[in-house]
């Protein structure tokens, strides 16, 4: 396994470190001629990346970078921030990053020494991952990549084609770790009043949302598509966002943390379907209790019913259960979704049970009710009337139920980006753009977002997704069109990228790249960023 650290191509010495944002463009420009020409030399030593610009009236530029075409006066950002105008030049207002392996499993130093005294060169090459981030766009679509970037690896002449893709056709999937009720499937889920996608298939587990889209980046109002953009932007860049589900529950969002449901913050997630819970823990309970019911929105578990307890000679109760009866101990409806006890809308469990049968009921059974998190639980007994009354818990049984909690894993909220590469970002690649779909489907060219891995749909075109936790922090831009902005690389051998097209004339050495550039360590690591 690979474990690496990211390094800016970027000098981030004094103020400069305030850089990415345009306000601090201006402030730093405007702090006196010291700072000024220190600013400078600092920027012609970063060598920051420039893209072709159009110089219009007034010392304003035009911005070529998006579809946009921002006039952007000197000392100021255009509409997405990602570009300036820095003395007349359009340059990229964020650090270009790769990745470097670290030195051993949790490291997070760059082995600078490892193969002897530094050079002062930024990397060493074989331990090198170009990324798209900070990387700039191929707009207008003909335009080579911004990076196509030649090196050896195990000798074998690899090449990688970097961009960062302007995604209309992009959104997110959303898997949220609860088990309470989030809304109904297809309800609209909206951010700040606007809707932005809605609620999809459930897992197990887990709810599930669709997020974004073409539709709702340009179908709708003005409006609709700005909120859209900036809610997949914030999810995708592992930021905190509120959604509202109709005819449902409010929900915080953020990638790699737990949601936040109606304001409270969620523990864990289910230890399984109410019948999976009886089939884990009957041998548990076998002897300590005479009826146990695990309440779920989904398939409520019966113990005495249940083919687990059959197989215990775990006699009947004379247990009586609302809802619809599926297979013996397995229940469904037995209450409405909600935010209760199992992902119902109960607060007293004792609703889901009818009147006991008296032919098979005695007074003093015991029952252990309990949710599929065991968040919720309690024990009863019966009176002479077959009623069940609330006892104190049993120690041995409270331990069931803590082990159950201990099954359950923690609640988290997974964002994948999706985005559809299959268009014109393509001609960036290869003069053939079609002959790169091929070479991805073929498996001879690798795809990833930020250095991370992707998964790459089958069928037509390059569609893709990417676990945003895997990524570098501030990984994904925008621009005002509205779209998204996401890195995106391609790799594969240096004579399959000649015989697919691809633009040879401007292929260049890794070792060339900022090769006097001072540059800083980030770290980074693959898998989930807490």
């Amino acid at each position: 396994m690979r474990y690496y650290t990211a390094t800016v191509l970027f000098d981030l010495d004094g103020r400069l470190t305030a850089f990415r944002s345009a306000r601090n463009i201006i402030r730093i420009r405007t702090n006196g001629q010291d700072r000024r020409r220190g600013y400078d030399r600092r920027l012609e030593r970063a060598g920051l990346f420039m893209t072709d610009a159009t110089v219009a009236a007034g010392d304003k530029i035009r911005c070529d970078a998006c579809p946009v075409m921002c006039y952007i006066k000197p000392g100021a950002a255009g509409a997405c921030d990602r570009y300036a105008n820095h003395d007349g030049e359009l340059v990229r207002v964020d650090p270009h990053i790769v990745l470097e392996r670290t030195v051993s499993h949790g490291g997070r130093l760059v082995p600078f020494q490892a193969g002897g005294d530094w050079d002062g060169k930024l990397v060493h090459e074989p331990s090198v991952f170009v990324t798209a981030i900070g990387a700039g766009t191929t707009y207008p679509d003909y335009k080579p990549a911004p990076f196509i970037v030649s090196s050896e690896v195990d000798g074998v002449d690899m090449v990688t084609v970097v961009t960062e893709g302007i995604f209309s056709y992009c959104g997110v999937k959303v898997k949220i770790d609860t088990d309470r009720y989030l809304g109904p499937e297809t309800a609209t889920v909206r951010a700040e009043g606007e809707a932005i996608g809605h609620v999809t298939t459930s897992e197990y587990g887990s709810q599930m949302l669709s997020l974004g889209g073409v539709h709702h980046l340009t179908g709708g109002s003005k409006k609709e598509g700005r909120v859209t953009c900036d809610a997949l932007m914030d999810l995708s860049n592992c930021k905190p966002v509120e959604l509202t589900i109709d005819g449902g529950a409010t929900v915080v969002v953020q990638a790699g943390r737990p949601p936040i449901v109606n304001g409270m913050a969620e523990e864990r997630m289910r230890v399984g379907c109410g019948s999976a819970t009886i089939g884990m823990f009957a041998k548990q309970w076998h002897g300590k209790v005479d009826e146990v019911v695990v309440v779920d929105d989904h398939i409520t578990g019966v113990l005495s019913e249940h083919q687990a307890g059959k197989l215990l000679d775990i006699p009947d109760t004379g247990i009586k259960m609302k809802g619809r009866r599926s297979t013996p101990g397995r229940y469904f409806q037995v209450a409405d979704p909600g935010t209760g006890w199992g992902g119902t809308n109960i607060s007293d469990p004792l609703s889901v049970l009818g009147p006991f049968n008296a032919k098979e009921a005695r007074p003093g059974l015991t029952m252990l009710m309990v949710s599929t998190t065991g968040e919720h639980a309690a024990y009863y007994e019966l009176d002479e009337a077959l009623r069940p009354v609330e006892k104190q818990m049993p120690p041995d049984l409270q331990f069931s139920v803590e082990r159950i909690q201990e099954n359950c894993e923690p609640a988290l909220c997974t964002v994948l980006f999706m985005g559809g590469a299959g268009g014109s970002l393509r001609a960036g690649v290869t003069d053939n753009p079609v002959r790169l779909t091929r070479s991805v489907k073929d498996a001879l060219t690798r795809v990833t977002s930020g250095g991370a891995p992707v998964y790459v749909w089958p069928g037509g075109g390059i569609t893709f997704m990417v676990d945003v936790t895997q990524m570098p922090a501030g990984a994904f831009g925008y621009v005002p069109t509205p779209a998204l902005v996401a890195p995106i690389e391609f790799t594969l051998k240096l004579s399959d990228y000649a015989a697919l097209g691809g633009h040879m004339d401007h292929v260049r050495p890794l070792a060339s790249l900022r090769e006097n550039s001072e540059f800083r360590p980030m770290p980074y690591i693959p898998g989930r960023r807490a």
